[in-house]
């Protein structure tokens, strides 16, 4: 199956980067991200969904009477990689706007090689950084559903109302530089929340074996451990920890394959938060996404596919903002200056002004499985929280 995925991938990958119309009449936008790798869990399918957007949006006469061209090129998660494609979208395409969906540790290079050539950079399956907040660096754009800080505000907000004694909590990080400064940061939130922090693990990617850190977490006296970090990370961490016969309560951040993972899983304790609607909820916009999937034939599961569908809104919103003939400058400016409905796919609108490149509030769901209904449940509607 997985060979399959990345072969379907690798080829839209391909097909689309050659597309027919020339680039001076069509609106060209690059894509850098993990489509293989050790971390294309996390990314391949957002870029699928925005892959099947834009292929959606061109076959409804695309922006403004002219075809999107998406030109994807798989960094596989590699800083080296990414830089490498970041300086070939930008000198070579001539992208109008660089999308990125891949770690944090590819960051750095790709945001100085969008400095140098001035275009705007969107994250879009990758977690917002904080440059993207109020006052937003002039490059960064976000449209993840996922974004530093605010996921630890809500993660210790939750499990703090859920607890009815003392919280002793224990966290886990990948040692990739956003989610290790996530942990950091809920460490120092959990202090001025009056809980008491017991253990905190920074596991390196790829581990073989979790149970060390999982033993670490238990043998602290975790009742609570909170995950900041890509999918593998979190539900191999707490997995080990069910090996060790911890019984605690786990909250984790809901990436694209939380709809999937929590029937696997099948444990009342373990909790996902996250920004995205699950397509159990069946709102118009699900059934959009999965009438382009089944058309496609995509290999992804329809339901890891929100996060890209969501960037292409975003993507589609910003160009039919960039007056003919585009330029950088002006898919910039129009980025500055930006509301998008996301139908029903988070609980509000992205809002982009000149100094907030994220959203104006942020809401989250929280979901468990629940082994009496035998089904996913909502344990807490959206919750906003205000960006600061």
């Amino acid at each position: 199956m997985k060979r399959t995925i990345v072969r379907a991938l690798l080829a839209a990958a391909v097909a689309l980067s050659a597309a027919p119309a020339p680039a001076q009449d069509a609106y060209v936008v690059g894509l850098t991200g993990a489509i293989t790798g050790p971390v294309a869990a996390t990314y391949a399918a957002a870029i699928e969904g925005l892959r099947l957007y834009v292929e959606t949006l061109n076959a409804r006469g695309g922006v403004n009477g002219k075809p999107v061209r998406l030109v994807m090129v798989d960094d596989q998660g590699e800083p080296s990689r990414s830089v490498a494609n970041a300086k070939r979208l930008l000198t070579q395409d001539n992208v109008l706007v660089l999308v990125h969906a891949s770690p944090s540790s590819t960051y750095p290079p790709v945001v100085a090689e969008v400095k140098r050539a001035r275009v705007p950079l969107l994250y879009a399956g990758s977690i917002c950084p904080k440059e993207v907040y109020p006052p937003a660096d002039e490059m960064q754009f976000c449209s993840t559903a996922f974004g530093s800080f605010y996921e630890s505000e809500m993660a210790l907000r939750f499990l703090k109302d859920s607890s009815s004694g003392t919280v002793r909590l224990g966290m886990a990080a990948m040692a990739i530089p956003l989610s290790r400064g996530e942990i950091d940061f809920a460490e120092e939130l959990a202090k001025k929340m009056g809980i008491a922090t017991v253990d905190k693990e920074v596991i390196p990617p790829p581990t073989p074996d979790y149970t060390p850190f999982a033993t670490k977490l238990k043998d602290a006296g975790a009742n609570w451990v909170y995950s900041a970090a890509p999918w593998v990370t979190q539900v191999r961490t707490f997995e080990a920890l069910r090996r060790l016969g911890w019984s605690g309560r786990y909250v984790a951040m809901g990436h694209v394959q939380s709809e999937d993972e929590l029937p696997r899983l099948k444990d009342g304790e373990f909790y996902v938060f996250g920004a995205n609607a699950l397509f159990q909820d069946d709102l118009p916009a699900h059934r959009e996404i999965r009438e382009a999937a089944q058309r496609a034939k995509t290999s992804h599961p329809v339901t890891q596919l929100t996060e890209g569908w969501v960037a292409g809104l975003v993507l589609e919103q910003a160009l039919k903002g960039t007056p003919w003939p585009p330029t950088a400058e002006k898919a910039r400016a129009a980025m500055n200056d930006l509301r998008v409905d996301t139908k029903g796919l988070r609980g509000g609108p992205i809002e982009w002004t000149k100094d907030n490149h994220f959203r104006n509030k942020q809401y989250y769901r929280v979901w468990r499985w629940d082994p009496a209904k035998n089904a996913i449940v909502r344990v807490r509607d959206w919750t906003a929280i205000e960006i600061r």
